[in-house]
């Protein structure tokens, strides 16, 4: 028998999975193998089963078991560890034999939980009965999350929109993304329909973290923009970009998520604070886990266990525009490149460690050198920066990470934030109808927060057009955002297929010399907008074609 989907199949491993699996809320309540039948008769039970689902949510600042993020995989970053397997993304090297952020089986294997408690969730003892609805609603969130998961990176998938018996043939072909799109975004209608809770905090404190209302709005309206774009959308059809607008406009109309403030804003990450934990500009994320590891994996090398992970490029620093919001191309920007980080958009200094930033707070603070010979600039170090920058997004100043003293924070990966909604609002209205004041007006929004003068009136929709791409490849930096953004506006060859460049920094006494350098070359060809399907998988179906070029 030829099986496509790597699934649980066997009774005896779905009578035992809530015994091995992590529980992300709390409380915990099965600690030993049970029945199938046990499952479906207590409330409790099934309440876990559909906990189960939300193990095969994916947090992303650790994508190589090694501190990589995919901005790596990107023309947002390098990775300092040369050897790290996200390099499959930029030399040539990535097909069926090497394949890297491979998620296939996690997500089939999150659809046949999901799958499975639709199915007896009808008759299962659920109390009070008037919750149904609603983790029902749940589970159909989740059921389009993993969809689009899958959705946006192999492009057609097999839909699993039912559970698969070990009896059954699998070896079936993948749908058409018009089939994928329409079994998405009406999951998500579903999930809207039936989950009462608008926003996370309408949740009681020990179910933070589960999908809502908003939730399932974001996700369509997120799945409906890359159905719009050029990747898939090559004949302009602007009533996709329409459907596209009109999702993200509901989830606006709803009313229950904003952006932060501005002095709230560099703590959007950081769970350990009350006052910005699930804070309205978080739609949904994963759990939140106390670790210090983005810290550690991402500090500079010459602060105590700082492993300097994530490299930004010269190509990011340079789509941060000058305070006065002109690009550092215009001549009348008032641009040094003797002195580059002078007067910038604010969030540069939040997001990006350069030279003579203050890094870490008290007694730790100090500025961070990555000059040549600096102390954050060490060739004898295999983890100094490689383009003359570090991350500085998602860390937190008070965290330590070293071997005799470690202070954690709690952190979610954030799947769904505001700032994006309304980028997503202003870039498909603007392709359906061109600039006009809605546009303006959210493009603005998220620029104002982040304290940086309105876009230009005036513009007309080429121009707007490239004003949002840059706008969301500046606020929504190292979110993996740039990643697949680029893959739908087809646009690889472009930003891909070439040269990435750091800052070589001299200091010759008090006086300092900049000069970009390449890092590398990259590589990148038509075949690399899909992902490839693994070889294994392949193998075990000839009905489940491999994505073109591979």
């Amino acid at each position: 028998m030829k099986k496509v989907l790597p699934l649980i199949y066997s009774m005896v491993l779905f009578s035992t999975l809530l015994a091995g699996c992590k529980d992300f809320f709390e409380p915990k309540y099965s600690e030993g193998p049970i029945s199938e039948d046990a499952i479906w008769v207590t409330d409790r039970r099934v309440r876990e089963f559909l906990n189960n689902g939300y193990n095969s949510l994916l947090g992303r600042y650790n994508v190589d078991g090694n501190g990589a993020l995919m901005a790596s995989g990107s023309d947002e970053a390098v990775n300092s560890n040369l050897n790290s397997n996200i390099n499959y993304f930029n030399n040539g090297t990535w097909g069926p034999l090497k394949t890297f952020d491979e998620q296939y089986t996690n997500m089939y294997t999150g659809l046949r939980v999901v799958n499975i408690f639709l199915e007896k969730s009808p008759t299962a003892v659920i109390f009070p009965a008037t919750d149904r609805p609603g983790l029902r609603g749940e589970a159909f969130f989740l059921r389009a999350l993993f969809h689009y998961e899958l959705f946006k990176r192999y492009g057609q998938i097999v839909l699993a929109t039912r559970s698969f018996s070990v009896g059954e043939d699998l070896n079936l072909p993948r749908n058409s993304v018009d089939e994928v799109v329409k079994s998405i975004t009406a999951d998500c209608d579903s999930a809207i329909n039936q989950i009462a809770a608008k926003t996370t905090k309408e949740w009681d404190a020990a179910n933070y973290g589960r999908a809502t209302k908003a939730a399932g709005l974001a996700l369509k309206a997120k799945t409906l923009l890359i159905y719009a774009s050029p990747q898939y959308n090559p004949n302009n059809d602007l009533t996709r970009w329409q459907n596209a607008a009109a999702a993200a406009k509901a989830l606006i109309d709803l009313n229950v998520h904003g952006l932060l403030n501005a002095a709230d804003y560099p703590n959007l990450w950081n769970y350990t604070n009350t006052a910005t934990a699930y804070n309205k500009e978080v739609i949904f994320a994963t759990p939140a886990g106390s670790t210090n590891s983005i810290e550690s994996n991402n500090a500079p090398i010459s602060f105590t266990g700082g492993l300097g992970r994530t490299n930004p490029t010269q190509e990011l620093v340079d789509a941060f525009e000058m305070s006065n919001g002109k690009a550092i191309t215009d001549a009348a920007s008032g641009y040094n490149p003797q002195d580059p980080y002078k007067n910038r958009d604010p969030r540069l200094s939040l997001f990006i460690v350069y030279n003579g930033s203050n890094f870490k707070t008290g007694s730790l603070s100090r500025n961070v050198e990555t000059f040549e010979g600096g102390l954050d600039n060490d060739p004898a170090n295999v983890n100094s920066t490689k383009s003359g920058y570090y991350l500085r997004k998602f860390i937190s100043s008070n965290a330590t990470y070293n071997v005799t003293s470690n202070t954690s924070v709690r952190r979610p990966w954030v799947l769904f934030r505001y700032a994006e909604i309304l980028l997503i609002y202003a870039e498909a209205l603007n392709e359906a109808s061109g600039p006009s004041v809605e546009v303006y007006n959210a493009v603005n929004a998220v620029r104002t927060r982040a304290g940086m003068p309105g876009l230009p009136n005036g513009l007309g929709q080429a121009d707007m057009r490239e004003r949002i791409k840059n706008e969301r490849r500046v606020e929504l930096c190292f979110e993996e955002q740039r990643f697949f953004d680029v893959r739908r506006w087809k646009q690889g060859e472009i930003y891909f297929n070439s040269p990435v460049h750091g800052m070589k920094i001299v200091k010759a006494g008090s006086t300092l010399t900049y000069t970009p350098f390449t890092i590398e070359d990259r590589v990148f060809t038509d075949r690399n907008y899909l992902y490839p399907l693994q070889q294994s998988e392949i193998d075990k179906s000839d009905k489940l074609q491999q994505n073109s070029g591979y």
